[in-house]
């Protein structure tokens, strides 16, 4: 794989926004906070973008000219792992819901304050940080599956999953204590970043997508257990 061109002394974050005001305001706010950053206001430049350079998170505008903003994070999603903050006007808890479900590490509503959104990427990204140093997971063996942090990648029986990041989160917290009964709310608290923004049909959707996917690299075989009312536990 070519590598990704890093042309940038700081931290750089791209902004995929249609409204040239708001991305402004949030172009200077990244930058007093000491973030590179480019503006893009298309999906499809966006892409493209991301495709060739190398960022530390994406700021993504839900409705685009060109296209959505859920789609744009669909299509990330098939190459790269690189954080993204939706924006929206709307705050419907299904569009909420939604965003995350798909591969989205947060949500800001429109209007925002600019402050609250580089807060919330700096929570982001000391997340991503801590995760990537955990090196007590690096090649970790844990039954018939392979934890390795440095590489965000779970794999069972030598086959990688094609995880999203809160799949991969998610999975690794319930595989490091197998046999625990986890509820939901610890799933939220420990998985997401701003777990009040999350709930529990979210995390049935995840531990449901997760378990399609070990379904289908390791047939006949039920990894997750329900308990109905409480949570998930993790059996191997």
């Amino acid at each position: 794989m070519r590598k990704l061109e890093s042309n940038w002394k700081r931290p750089c974050v791209l902004i995929i926004e249609d409204e040239p005001s708001i991305a402004d305001n949030i172009r200077f706010g990244l930058g007093k906070e000491g973030f590179e950053n480019e503006w893009v206001s298309t999906g499809v430049e966006g892409l493209r973008k991301i495709a060739e350079n190398e960022y530390v998170l994406v700021i993504l505008d839900v409705g685009l000219p060109d296209t959505t903003g859920f789609e744009v994070c669909k299509q990330i999603r098939s190459f790269s792992q690189v954080p993204i903050i939706f924006l929206t006007a709307r705050n419907e808890e299904i569009d909420r819901i939604l965003g995350l479900e798909i591969g989205g590490d947060d949500y800001v509503c429109k209007p925002f304050s600019v402050r609250e959104l580089v807060a919330r990427v700096r929570v982001i990204l000391r997340r991503g940080t801590s995760l990537e140093a955990d090196g007590e997971t690096a090649g970790k063996e844990l039954g018939p599956f392979r934890l390795d942090g440095e590489r965000y990648q779970i794999s069972i029986s030598e086959s990688p999953l094609n995880l999203t990041r809160y799949e991969y989160r998610m999975l690794k917290v319930l595989l490091e204590r197998p046999g625990r009964v986890l509820t939901r709310e610890q799933l939220m608290y420990q998985v997401w970043e701003e777990p009040e923004a999350s709930g529990e049909r979210t995390v049935d959707a995840h531990v449901k997508s997760i378990r399609a996917k070990l379904r289908e690299a390791s047939p006949g075989n039920e990894y997750i257990v329900t308990h109905r009312g409480i949570g998930y536990s993790m059996q191997y």
